[in-house]
């Protein structure tokens, strides 16, 4: 956040340097020109006008090739997944897997998606699963009855059981915790800094996707259409590739709502847009959770390959170097989070990409943001609302994160308690 130096800032700087401590400084000490080459690490650009030219221009830059996705992700997912792909088989299996996101479908995953409960933030963790309601109506609950809860654990708790639903398991609470574990695993190996994983690191991932995906193989095979895998198999993909697609939304798409929520609720809170962000005004909510996004930076950086001598900014690059979008400071160029100021067109939506490679998860993504902010909502009564307390950064992500972000109502009017606060675990 050029020049910004509010509380929402710092704490999204410890965010950002606990999930990366050595990336993301170098990324932001290269902010100060459009675009520039650094050895070892390749072409960065970190303008967004730039930035959207690169991703528009498959002909000179591509996701497959030396530094660019398919490094990272082919050696564990297999070559059949979006992250790897390029050109008409990319075009072909986007199209295939696009009736997953209607809106009806989405509906459907989020709404089942809560039947785990998060961990209390005073006392003993709770195991009440689905039997006791799910997890945004209890949160909803213990809110309004005036405990503290935490935010991060209700969340991952949601992503875990959306996961469940991808690969076909019941989101009990042991499934949710399995779930989301394994995923971590994986994720947590990935360094922006390193082009792919160690031959050790792609074992280990292997081993644990292939116990994460056994459910969602059994439920292609049998062709439950009340499945995820098993309508991925009534759309005509083939094992293969209904496999590579859950390992692919899973690994990337609930680290980033998991992510994105709390951090979302601790800069509304930090700025005083809490009410506003909870309001029952639709448009408004919308330009806070895209001001949000834009602050928070989802995908902080993406990789391109050249595939053939081109210029990016101006600078010539040839074929077979690395170009690396620094998405974190392309969005932050337009400084602190404000959701009144006029949106940049070359920054709209970018971090979720642009062109043929824009993110097909994006429907999800909002809907499981929209179904947490509801249940933050239906607590808000009385003119009171969520406010942080105590928040601990997290270690060991791809996507920066709190690790824990306690809530209880009040007024809105206080700041975050900061004894204690200053953690970073």
């Amino acid at each position: 956040m050029s020049g910004a130096v509010g509380p929402e800032a710092r704490w999204e700087e410890r965010v950002q340097r606990a999930a990366h401590p050595l990336a993301y400084p170098a990324l932001r000490s290269a902010r100060g020109r459009p675009v520039v080459r650094v050895p070892r690490i390749g072409v960065i650009v970190n303008d967004a006008a730039v930035a959207r030219e690169v991703l528009l221009d498959l002909d000179h830059f591509s996701k497959v090739g030396p530094g660019a996705p398919s490094d990272l992700w082919t050696p564990v997912l297999g070559p059949s997944v979006l992250l790897n792909m390029e050109g008409a088989e990319h075009a072909a299996l986007r199209r295939a897997l696009g009736p997953l996101f209607s809106p009806r479908a989405v509906r459907e995953l989020v709404s089942g998606g809560g039947g785990a409960d998060g961990a209390d933030v005073v006392g003993p963790p709770r195991n009440e699963g689905a039997d006791g309601g799910g997890v945004l109506p209890d949160l909803t609950r213990r809110l309004a009855a005036g405990e503290r809860v935490d935010l991060a654990a209700a969340v991952t708790a949601q992503a875990g059981a959306v996961i469940c639903g991808m690969v076909g398991l019941p989101p009990t609470d042991d499934a949710v915790r399995s779930a989301m574990s394994a995923a971590q695993t994986i994720t947590g190996m990935v360094r922006l800094h390193r082009h792919g994983l160690t031959r050790s690191q792609v074992v280990r991932a292997r081993e644990v996707l292939e116990r994460l995906t056994a459910p969602a193989r059994a439920a292609y095979r049998a062709g439950d259409p009340a499945t995820v895998p098993g309508r991925m198999r009534d759309l005509g993909l083939s094992e293969r590739e209904a496999m590579g697609a859950v390992g692919a939304f899973v690994l990337t798409g609930t680290e980033t709502i998991q992510s994105f929520v709390p951090r979302l609720v601790a800069i509304a809170h930090d700025t005083g847009w809490t009410a506003r962000l909870l309001a029952p005004d639709a448009a408004l909510r919308r330009r806070a959770v895209e001001e949000g996004l834009r602050v928070t930076v989802p995908t902080p950086a993406m990789l391109r390959a050249v595939r053939a001598d081109a210029s990016v900014g101006g600078l010539p690059v040839a074929a077979g170097e690395r170009v690396v979008i620094a998405t974190v400071n392309c969005c932050r160029a337009s400084g602190g989070f404000d959701p009144d100021r006029p949106v940049d067109p070359a920054v709209r939506h970018l971090w979720f990409g642009a062109g043929p490679h824009f993110c097909l998860g994006m429907p999800l993504a909002m809907a499981q943001v929209d179904v947490v902010l509801d249940a933050l909502a239906a607590a808000a009564t009385d003119g009171r609302v969520p406010v942080v307390g105590r928040r601990q950064a997290a270690r060991g992500v791809l996507v920066p994160a709190y690790r824990s972000l306690e809530l209880s109502l009040g007024t809105g009017m206080g700041t975050a308690v900061e004894t204690g606060a200053e953690e970073i675990a």
